[in-house]
């Protein structure tokens, strides 16, 4: 469903409104500010600076959008419309607000702030806005960094996720192409690709239980994360398949990493990303790009990088060489600077135009943050990769029996 032609349309969705809402939120305060500047200083943002190349590769079109604001009835597609209703301020319990406030998970990491509701709507709308772009604009790469909220549940906030776009869009993409011209109905198939140091848990539940049965689900979730006792979250579908257990689906993935995993381990489960692509054959592919991952995160759990083989940006532009229309969204990631780094880079990707690691930091209203190195590499740490060889051929294992188990109900939902 990709455009075959020489042009590739990318489209980038931002605005005044959203940055501002979206850099009131508690776990990222001024992050999606940092980002958007960031981007903007590189020049990136300037639609005149479009690649057009002769050589036979494609030119690219960069084209802003404005979010559109998610009305309810946008939101109640996948949440419970009483949570939609408290949290956009139209509750009609009669309990004391903190009590229903902590029915609905707003506390702890997830509490109440000014301007939750125009958060809620614009971030929501930033990433639906993306979506639709893909699905009907005629984009062949659209970017929400300002989504990728992966934790929040149908009728509770988590983890610092107040509302479920990444689901809310994959409900977008998966919609039935009417039939046309004497063409059969089309059910797009969507692949979910979780980067983020943190379980997908959010997404991963949604769609879990749409691919029971024997015919293949038009959704596949796919998270890479780390897991231990006490990590959040703490969830049954965080582990490792067993392909030998009644309840195993190979459309719910989970790939959990150790301690340090550096470019070294990514680059070594990557093929397994591609068997798993190829036997799924998506139409589109939705990647949470989470940071939190990347070394000098808070975090300090993976010695991720953002540039060489098995990095970041490596792993993004795979992913945009496959022939699938492709959303890229945010998620964790709380050394702001850092992030702000690593999506400027993916964003050059995403353009055609990739910067230079070594590039300095061009001067602009947040240059001083960028200290000490001042360029925008996010280069590895010291950390040990405690994946090991017995680990990795593990997982090598268990996902060659997942991707044949794909391969098998793909088969068997062909029509005969």
């Amino acid at each position: 469903m990709a455009n075959t032609g020489c042009e590739k349309i990318v489209s980038y969705v931002v605005s005044n409104e959203l940055v501002k809402s979206s850099s009131l939120l508690p776990s990222n305060k001024n992050r999606s500010l940092l980002v958007h500047s960031l981007v903007k200083a590189y020049g990136l943002l300037e639609t005149h600076n479009d690649r057009t190349d002769g050589d036979g590769a494609p030119a690219y079109k960069l084209q802003l959008l404005r979010p559109i604001q998610a009305e309810v009835k946008d939101l109640i597609a996948y949440h419970d419309r009483e949570y939609i209703e408290h949290i956009l301020g139209s509750r009609t319990k009669s309990a004391p607000k903190y009590e229903v406030d902590s029915e609905y998970g707003l506390e702890e990491d997830c509490p109440t702030f000014p301007g939750l509701p125009d958060y809620i709507r614009l971030v929501a709308g930033a990433s639906l806005t993306a979506a639709r772009s893909l699905r009907e604009g005629g984009a062949d790469v659209a970017i929400s960094w300002d989504g990728g909220r992966h934790h929040a549940q149908k009728s509770r906030a988590s983890g610092f996720c107040y509302v479920a776009d990444c689901v809310l869009a994959i409900l977008v993409l998966k919609r039935a192409v009417p039939p046309r011209l004497g063409m059969p109905q089309l059910k797009p198939r969507v692949i979910y690709l979780d980067l983020d140091l943190h379980f997908s848990d959010g997404v991963s539940q949604a769609f879990s239980l749409a691919s029971s049965g024997t015919s293949i689900p038009q959704v596949l979730t796919f998270s890479i994360h780390h897991t231990a006792p006490g990590f959040f979250p703490i969830s049954e579908l965080s582990g490792l398949l067993d392909p030998s257990s009644s309840s195993f689906d190979p459309f719910t993935l989970s790939l959990p990493l150790e301690r340090g995993a550096s470019n070294a381990t990514f680059a070594r489960v990557w093929p397994i990303i591609q068997q798993v692509k190829d036997a799924f054959r998506p139409d589109y592919v939705v990647v949470q790009c989470g940071v939190d991952g990347l070394a000098g995160d808070p975090y300090a759990t993976w010695n991720w990088s953002l540039g060489g083989e098995g990095g970041l940006g490596w792993y993004i532009e795979q992913i945009c060489r496959w022939r699938c229309k492709t959303l890229l969204l945010g998620g964790g990631g709380y050394n702001s600077p850092n992030v702000a780094r690593a999506w400027t880079y993916l964003t050059s990707i995403a353009l055609g135009r990739p910067l230079s690691l070594e590039a300095d930091i061009p001067d602009h209203g947040a240059f001083p943050l960028y200290a000490p190195s001042f360029t925008l590499d996010v280069p590895a740490g010291h950390f040990q990769d405690r994946n090991s060889e017995e680990y990795l051929r593990h997982v090598e294992d268990i996902f060659a029996q997942v991707v044949e188990a794909i391969r098998q109900r793909s088969e068997a939902s062909l029509p005969t």
